[in-house]
C-alpha cells in the first residue's frame, strides 16, 4: 500500500514537472496599443483581427493572436503613456517578422463636435502590415507596442471628407526608454517633440500638464515644447535616454508670449 502511494506521488510530481517544463518552453508575446495624439475629439478605429507572421508555422506563416476582441475603439483614450493590451500568445522559439492589423469599416473622426466617417484606402483591405523582426527565446516574455500617430494618420481631402492612412510605429520595452514630465501652466497644452537627427517623436501634454513619450531609442535628444497661442516655445538640450529607463524632466515652465 505504501509503495503504491509513493508511486502515485512520484507520477503526479513527474506530471507537474512536465507541465511546468512545457510552459517554460514557450515564449510569451503581449501586444499593446498606444497613441500619439492629434487635434481631434475622438478617433474611432475598427480593428477586426491581429495576427503575426511567425517562423515555423503553417504554409503562409500567419497566425492569429489570442484574446483579441474585434471592434472600434477610441485611440485617443491611450495617450501619454496609457496603453491597452490588444492580444497575446504563447509561442515556441522562433522569429516574428510582421504584425498585421485587419481594419473594418466602422472608422470615424470627431472634429468640432461633428463626426465624420473615415474612409480606409483599398490598399489596406488585405491588412496593415508592420515590420517587427524580433527573435523569441523560450521562457521569455516580450512586450511590443503599436504606437498610432493620430495627427499623421488622418488626412482631410479638398471636399471636406476624411481618409484614414494609418501611421504606426512599433517598439519593444527591451530596446527603448522614455521621456516624461509636467508642463506649467497647464493651459499651454504644448506639442512635445523629442528630436535626434532626422527622427522626431512626440505627444501633446494632457489637461493636467502631463506628457510622456514612450519607445524612445537610446541617445541624447533636443526636446521642444510648442504651446498653444499665448505662450512661448521652449527647448531643452541634451536630454539623455537610456535603455529601459524613464528620463523625468520634472516640471517644465513655459512663459506667456507677452513676457517676451
Amino acid at each position: 500500500m505504501k509503495r503504491r502511494f509513493v508511486t502515485a506521488i512520484m507520477a503526479a510530481a513527474i506530471a507537474l514537472m512536465s507541465s511546468c517544463s512545457s510552459d517554460s518552453d514557450k515564449a510569451k508575446l503581449k501586444v499593446y496599443f498606444t497613441d500619439a495624439p492629434g487635434n481631434f475629439e475622438s478617433v474611432m478605429v475598427d480593428v477586426q483581427s491581429v495576427s503575426i507572421h511567425y517562423s515555423g508555422t503553417d504554409e503562409n506563416g500567419w497566425i492569429s493572436l489570442e484574446g483579441f476582441q474585434p471592434g472600434a475603439f477610441n485611440v485617443l483614450d491611450f495617450t501619454n503613456g496609457i496603453d491597452t493590451l490588444l492580444a497575446s500568445a504563447e509561442l515556441s522559439a522562433g522569429k516574428i517578422s510582421q504584425i498585421r492589423l485587419l481594419l473594418g469599416e466602422n472608422n470615424s473622426v470627431t472634429v468640432d463636435g461633428e463626426t465624420h466617417p473615415l474612409t480606409v484606402p483599398s490598399g489596406y483591405t488585405s491588412g496593415l502590415k508592420l515590420n517587427i523582426h524580433q527573435d523569441f527565446k523560450e521562457g521569455v516574455t516580450y512586450k511590443i507596442w503599436l504606437d498610432f500617430d493620430a495627427g499623421r494618420s488622418i488626412v482631410k481631402t479638398g471636399s471636406g471628407s476624411y481618409i484614414l492612412k494609418p501611421v504606426i510605429r512599433t517598439f519593444a520595452d527591451a530596446t527603448s526608454g522614455a521621456i516624461k514630465g509636467f508642463v506649467e501652466p497647464k493651459a499651454a497644452r504644448p506639442h512635445v517633440m523629442a528630436i535626434l537627427g532626422n527622427d522626431t517623436l512626440g505627444t501633446i501634454a494632457d489637461a493636467s500638464g502631463f506628457f510622456m513619450i514612450k519607445g524612445v531609442p537610446t541617445g541624447e535628444y533636443l526636446v521642444k515644447f510648442i504651446p498653444v497661442e499665448g505662450y512661448s516655445p521652449k527647448e531643452i538640450d541634451d536630454v539623455r535616454v537610456l535603455l529601459g529607463e524613464i528620463n523625468d524632466l520634472g516640471v517644465v515652465e513655459l512663459e506667456t508670449s507677452e513676457a517676451n
